[in-house]
């Protein structure tokens, strides 16, 4: 018997706050990293102690019956958990540090924004090809995983990435969210389900409740995220290669969306007439 993320009925589970947690700092040193070294070491950090979490709680399956066990599981909790994930989601989101312009500027000094915007969306790309790569060298280790909550777990970590992408690139154009911290995160998860700018997003501002338009875009959104997840685990690939490779792509595709909605935006914006 298994629950709606797909585990033996009675698996312990972890604190949702702290895995949100763990997901926002793993996003967040990951994607602001300079060397391909340190951010190998990052995620091998992060998987090492999300296994080890997940193995006191439960014994380790091995061998080809589990892998197929575990795929199957992976498949359905795909769907099932959605609901659990995008809660998640949610919290993980005021929690990642997000640079403003200023910072951006400081950071990258003498460049222009469509370099500063072309650093952004690559060093985005690149931390997701070493996140989920993690996810993908799964598929050839004799020693699998609880499937599927460490993919739900990366796959946060994955979307962290892309919606701190999301808010430095709206910093950086001078267009950032407005309201507070959780005001902002939350327009910003609401612009990554929808693939546009804030403003395009919700002029009228957002609701989260669950049934919502947003809420139920979001879980479409994470359904199909979590389907490349569990898709790069499949037998025609190659694990980790074909995890990095899917992700990076998808997060390079998304970033170039958004950057192109923004410019358009910036483009459309109605110039001040001097004397008001």
């Amino acid at each position: 018997m298994t629950d709606e993320a797909g585990e033996p009925a009675g698996t312990p589970r972890e604190n949702p706050d702290t895995v949100a947690a763990q997901a926002a700092q793993l996003a967040t040193e990951v994607t602001e990293a300079r060397e391909p070294r340190e951010r190998r070491r990052l995620t091998a950090a992060f998987t090492t102690a999300r296994s080890g979490a997940r193995a006191a709680g439960r014994g380790a399956r091995s061998g080809a019956r589990a892998t197929g066990r575990g795929m199957r599981a992976a498949r359905r909790g795909a769907g099932a958990g959605t609901g659990r994930l995008a809660g998640q989601v949610v919290a993980m989101a005021p929690r990642l540090r997000v640079r403003n312009q200023a910072a951006l500027r400081a950071q990258f000094p003498g460049q222009s924004t469509e370099d500063i915007a072309d650093a952004l969306i690559t060093g985005a790309a690149r931390a997701s090809a070493a996140v989920g790569g993690a996810v993908g060298a799964w598929a050839v280790l004799p020693v699998l995983p609880a499937f599927p909550v460490e993919i739900a777990t990366e796959t946060l970590a994955l979307i962290g990435i892309e919606i701190k992408l999301i808010a430095e690139l709206h910093e950086l154009y001078g267009m950032p969210a407005p309201g507070n911290v959780v005001d902002r995160a939350t327009a910003y998860v609401g612009s990554w389900a929808h693939r546009r700018g804030v403003l395009a997003v919700a002029p009228g501002g957002l609701i989260m409740a669950a049934g919502s338009p947003l809420a139920r875009r979001l879980r479409r959104r994470l359904y199909r995220r979590l389907g490349r997840s569990v898709f790069s685990l499949g037998p025609l690939f190659t694990g980790a290669l074909a995890g990095a490779a899917l992700n990076s792509r998808e997060t390079r595709r998304l970033g170039q969306e958004i950057r192109a909605d923004l410019r358009r935006r910036s483009t459309e914006a109605p110039e001040l007439d001097p004397g008001d």
